[in-house]
């Protein structure tokens, strides 16, 4: 019976597995977006400081009016593109939480459901090992004894 129960489970432990290599999928997926965005992220910070660095180093030896409006404003558009990145990061990173805490879920069903397998299994064993233990115990009550004479 306990065997049985077991092997009724198996369709509904094959979709546990189904779903939890889909949320692994995801969760692959959203940890590349992560490392895509931080480093987008980190690109545009290292252009900012490069571009920073030409303001020292141009302006040391004096600049146009126009040349620091027209460096103030692409500073601006950068610092700007910066902050958007830095949004782009934190959506990325909160849709990787989730998928993180979804596939965490889908992994402990999968694995509550393999122990309670496993449960249903060792029980039919048992059960087995009784009733063959039982049936040796009838048989060597019926068979004559050797001692008795």
């Amino acid at each position: 019976m306990a065997q049985s129960r077991a092997a009724r489970l198996a369709p509904v432990v094959n979709m546990a597995e189904s779903a939890e290599r889909t949320a692994a999928q995801r969760l692959g997926h959203f940890q590349g977006q992560v490392r895509l965005a931080e480093s987008k992220l980190g690109d545009l910070e290292r252009f900012r400081a490069e571009y920073q660095q030409q303001w020292i180093d141009r302006g040391s030896h004096g600049v146009s009016g126009q040349w620091l409006m027209n460096y103030q404003h692409f500073l601006n558009q950068l610092e700007t593109a910066v902050g958007q990145q830095r949004q782009s990061l934190a959506w990325h990173q909160n849709n990787l939480n989730k998928a993180r805490e979804t596939w965490q879920q889908a992994y402990a069903r999968v694995e509550g459901l393999r122990k309670l397998v496993q449960r249903y299994i060792d029980e039919a064993r048992q059960l087995e090992d009784k009733r063959e233990q039982k049936l040796l115990d009838e048989l060597s009550q019926r068979l004559p004894r050797q001692d008795q004479y």
